[in-house]
C-alpha cells in the first residue's frame, strides 16, 4: 500500500471529478492518504473530506504567504479542531519568502505560534519551506521541535540540510520534482537519506512527476514517485512502499 502524505483534494481543481480522482489512487496502490488545510476555505474542506472517506487524513494549519491573515480566534479554531481523530498533524506551516505577501517577522511568528500548538497539542508538524532553508532550520531547533516531530513537505535542499532535520526528529518528504531530469539534489537526497526516514507524497494538484510534468498532479502519480526513489536506491517498489507507508503510519500515530 501507498500513502500520499500529502494531498490538496481540497482544492478546485478537483470540484469536478474527486470521485474519479479517488478511484484511480485506488486503483494505483493508494491506500491514505493526508489531506493539507492551510486557510479557512481548505480547513472546512479537508474536514468535510475526512468524514466522507475513511481513508483519508487532515492536517491542518495556516501557509506562510497568508501569515499577514491569521488572527488569534483562527489559530484558537485549528486547537479546537485539532482534537478531531482524523487530524494528524498540524501544517503546513513556515516560510515563504518567494511571494512577499506576508511580512517575513510575521510569517515566523505565525510559524512559532503554531510550533507552540504543536507542542501543546502533541501533534507533528508538516513544514512548508520557500527560499527560507536557513530560517526555518534555525526555528524548528529555537522552538525545540523536535518534541513532536514531521515533515520536511516537498524537501529541495541539499541532503547536509536533510540530515539536519532528521537530527531533529523530521521525516523528509520527496514527490514529483525527485523524478524530473535535472532534478539533482532531491536524487541526492533520495540515495543518501534513509529510507526509514523518507516519505512520499504529490502536493497534487502541484508538481506532477515525469511524465505528466504540467498537467495536473494526482495522487495515483504517487507511485512514480516511490518508483524513482526505488531506482535510485536500487530496491524494490515494494520496499520503498512497505517502509514509507510504516514511517506515515507511525509519524501520524495511524494504526
Amino acid at each position: 500500500m501507498l500513502f500520499d502524505t500529502h494531498v490538496h483534494l481540497n482544492a478546485e481543481q478537483f470540484n469536478e471529478d474527486l470521485e474519479e480522482v479517488i478511484s484511480r489512487a485506488k486503483e494505483a496502490g493508494v491506500g491514505r492518504m493526508v489531506v493539507v488545510g492551510f486557510d479557512r476555505p481548505t480547513i472546512e474542506r479537508a474536514m468535510e473530506l475526512v468524514g466522507q472517506y475513511d481513508f483519508l487524513y487532515a492536517s491542518i494549519g495556516w501557509h506562510p504567504v497568508d501569515a499577514i491573515d491569521m488572527k488569534e480566534e483562527d489559530l484558537a479554531w485549528i486547537e479546537e479542531l485539532s482534537s478531531h481523530p482524523k487530524v494528524v498533524a498540524l501544517g503546513e506551516m513556515g516560510l515563504d519568502y518567494h511571494w512577499d505577501k506576508s511580512p517575513k517577522d510575521i510569517q515566523k511568528e505565525v510559524f512559532r505560534k503554531q510550533i507552540h500548538l504543536a507542542k501543546k497539542v502533541k501533534l507533528p508538524i508538516i513544514i512548508h519551506n520557500r527560499e527560507a532553508t536557513q530560517d526555518i532550520v534555525d526555528i524548528l531547533r529555537e522552538e525545540g521541535a523536535e518534541e513532536v516531530g514531521g515533515i520536511m513537505h516537498c524537501f529541495s535542499g541539499s541532503p547536509e540540510i536533510a540530515q539536519e532535520c532528521v537530527d531533529m526528529n523530521f521525516y523528509i518528504s520527496l514527490g514529483g520534482p525527485v523524478t524530473f531530469k535535472n532534478a539533482k539534489k532531491p536524487k541526492e537526497v533520495a540515495q543518501e537519506i534513509p529510507l526509514e526516514r523518507l516519505l512520499i507524497e504529490t502536493d497534487c494538484p502541484y508538481l506532477a512527476p515525469h511524465p505528466n510534468r504540467g498537467k495536473r498532479n494526482e495522487p495515483a502519480y504517487v507511485k512514480l514517485v516511490a518508483e524513482q526513489i526505488a531506482e535510485l536506491k536500487g530496491i524494490s517498489l515494494e520496499e520503498v512502499e512497505t517502509v514509507t507507508t510504516e514511517n506515515a503510519n507511525k509519524l501520524f500515530n495511524i494504526n
